[in-house]
């Protein structure tokens, strides 16, 4: 492979506005992982909440870049470093007009959507924040979109308030209208919780609290590998997300923000390619996003990124959330005849992942036990406390789905529960 070749593209299951159905087995193939077995049984993946598998396309992107393209960026004057740099500036603009940025520079790349989260609470809101205004979360927040807000306000002497949830698991929209006032400094919300999948209104949501000129951060850690998610069309003033979660690499994440907003915060670290001018006296910064990009990024984890974000364009957004709404919905119905099988949460809209709980069995032993059939997926209260409180739980099971699993483990999803009840009942 030369050094100026593109790694290959992903597989086309149809154009870019969505086929009706995807090509699943031939997608399988593009995920080695997949393939692997244990004790003799096959892999069956439903953690995808926690972290998705990675594409050939982008193991093929990280293997060509460390091979062929590695140097460090805007720094150097010689051909690697320019090739590098190009790779990571393409990435950036990759991004932006996945989300639907107005510019490149309106996406900062950071390790995670918790790193994002802080930087916004220590950048934009710190500053902005006085004893008696408060910021507003939610009861389904993952606790990086919760804990960073309740510790900046401890800080200043704000209020922290937080919304509300209805026993089903959806959010109390009156409630919240209710907690936004001339006083509260941002709205941070999650738009698909990790605990529940639930899918809050984001548009609606967001449009409300402006009404009331509050600026809202969306939590786009879940949605963005599971609906089409466009910021312009949303409104949002931030948004967060980790690339881990979006078939990507780990330790990448991005931050959009609108660039008035960013251009008016000062940075969140300093060091690096993010100064402009160094005195004994005093220091200046680039704009952003290099303002927010201390020291030497991780460059691959942005083109790996960007090469996940090209493998799921590839397959149509629209195909991957109709594909990923009919796992769920026949995972619902599989669980529901399961005896001693509660389902928590019942939301209007549910995406991505399914929560129960089992009479007389703990979570963390429905885990061990699904894990035996090479079953794998979550227990625990999924960095979700205040929500798992509220809702008089300490954990439960989740299944998560991706567009590359199958009805046949659903199915073994389902065996595998009732095998564990049979073990205890």
């Amino acid at each position: 492979m030369s050094r100026t070749q593109p790694p290959p593209s992903p597989p086309s299951s149809g154009s870019a506005s969505a086929s009706a159905e995807l090509n699943v087995a031939r997608i399988r193939e593009e995920f080695p992982i997949l393939a692997s077995s244990t004790r003799g049984k096959p892999l069956v993946y439903l953690d995808n909440a926690a972290t998705t598998q990675k594409p050939r396309q982008v193991l093929e992107t990280l293997d060509h870049f460390y091979r062929l393209e590695n140097a460090n960026i805007h720094r150097g004057v010689y051909y690697l470093s320019s090739q590098a740099t190009a790779s990571y500036d393409r990435a950036r603009a990759r991004i932006a007009k996945f989300i639907g940025a107005r510019f490149p520079e309106e996406v900062v790349f950071v390790r995670g959507a918790t790193e994002a989260v802080n930087l916004v609470a220590h950048s934009f809101a710190r500053p902005r924040l006085r004893p008696g205004d408060n910021i507003v979360v939610t009861h389904l927040e993952h606790h990086a979109n919760f804990v960073p807000w309740q510790q900046v306000c401890h800080e200043k002497q704000a209020e922290f308030r937080v919304a509300p949830v209805t026993d089903a698991g959806d959010l109390d929209l009156g409630a919240l209208d209710r907690l936004l006032d001339d006083r509260t400094r941002i709205l941070a919300l999650v738009h698909l919780s990790n605990a529940l999948g639930t899918v809050n209104p984001a548009e609606k949501i967001i449009a409300l609290a402006h009404a009331k000129g509050v600026p809202v951060l969306l939590d786009a850690a879940q949605s963005l590998p599971h609906l089409p998610v466009d910021v312009g069309a949303l409104g949002c003033d931030f948004l967060v997300a980790s690339g881990h979660k979006l078939y990507g690499p780990t330790g990448i994440g991005l931050l959009y923000g609108r660039l008035e907003h960013l251009d008016s915060m000062p940075p969140y670290q300093t060091g690096g390619d993010m100064i402009e001018l160094v005195s004994i006296d005093q220091t200046t910064f680039q704009k952003s996003p290099a303002r927010f990009e201390a020291g030497t990024p991780h460059i691959a984890g942005a083109v790996g990124l960007a090469a996940a974000v090209a493998f799921l364009e590839a397959l149509g957004l629209e195909a991957v959330a109709r594909r990923e709404d009919a796992l769920v919905s026949e995972a619902v119905a599989r669980l529901e005849g399961i005896p001693g099988l509660t389902i928590v949460g019942r939301p209007e809209r549910r995406a991505g992942a399914v929560s129960f709980v089992m009479d007389g069995i703990h979570p963390h032993d429905i885990g061990t036990i699904l894990d035996s059939e090479n079953v794998a997926i979550r227990a625990g209260h999924h960095c979700a406390q205040p929500l798992m409180r509220r809702l008089g739980l300490n954990a439960t099971a989740r299944a998560s789905f991706s567009f590359y699993n199958t009805a046949e483990e659903v199915a073994a999803l389902e065996a595998a529960l009732r095998k564990a009840r049979s073990l205890f009942h």
